[in-house]
């Protein structure tokens, strides 16, 4: 049985590795095409606004409905709805374990479930996409919230974008919509102030310790090991004219 000729081998792999290709290209924008959600100003401890992105992976159905579940540790004391445009929404509160302070108030209930739903013949059709946005806070106290979320079509399946994604773990099929917040503006503020005030009451303390040595630097061990540093320069060149002097002298004798 004769072996195949290595340019019929070469093929072969060029061949498969063309459709390995090809399949990653083809099924890459399935695995991303889930439902996000994004904030340009959502901070902790602060207020946003929070846009959730949902594309239609269907190809033949329109994506109705979206439910937003907001858990009880992403609780905000206050949650609003942008309209949308052939949509309606629905809001649902539930009880709070422990109650939220909010400006001085106590807050025992909290939006918990945001619904959109688009009016009889609309939706997202096959290839697009819609934003739904909401804004509200203060956030908690956290690097990320998460957001489950349920996609619902016109023929009547769902998505259920509820699954969590585990740090150093690989993204799970369904993940939940994951919001990352800033930092606090007021917050970075008074670490600002704070660090400028540190390094101010510093300044002061050395000017007041300069005053108490009367202005003098000669304890400054820096100063001190320049000084000795020309001594020993100093005395050594003066050791290389000692040394030719008496050296011309012996040989004029």
């Amino acid at each position: 049985m004769s072996q195949p000729r290595p340019l019929t081998r070469l093929a072969v792999l060029l061949t498969a590795a063309v459709s390995a290709l090809a399949g990653a290209v083809v099924l890459a924008p399935t695995a991303s095409a889930h439902v996000t959600v994004s904030s340009a100003d959502a901070s902790a401890g602060g207020y946003g606004k929070l846009t959730f992105r949902v594309p239609n992976e269907s190809d033949s159905a329109s994506t109705v409905a979206l439910r937003i579940q907001i858990p009880e540790d992403a609780a905000m004391g206050s949650l609003r709805a942008q309209p949308v445009p052939g949509w309606t929404v629905a809001m649902t509160t539930a009880d709070l374990a422990e109650p939220l302070e909010v400006h001085g108030q106590e807050i025992s209930s909290y939006v918990s479930v945001v619904e959109f739903r688009a009016a009889d013949g609309g939706g997202i059709a096959p290839g697009q996409f819609q934003e739904f946005a909401l804004s509200g806070g203060p956030f908690p106290d956290a690097d990320q919230l998460s957001f489950p979320a349920v996609q619902s079509y016109s023929d009547g399946s769902e998505s259920a974008w509820i699954e969590p994604t585990v740090a150093g773990q690989e993204e799970p099929e369904r993940p939940a919509p994951v919001l990352s917040l800033t930092v606090s503006a007021t917050t970075g503020h008074d670490v600002a102030a704070e660090e400028a005030g540190t390094e101010t009451a510093g300044t002061e303390e050395a000017g007041t310790e300069e005053a108490a040595h009367g202005g003098s630097h000669t304890d400054d061990p820096g100063a001190l090991a320049l000084f000795f540093a020309i001594l020993a320069f100093m005395t050594a060149l003066a050791g290389v004219v000692l040394g030719v002097k008496a050296n011309r002298r012996t040989v004029s004798s």
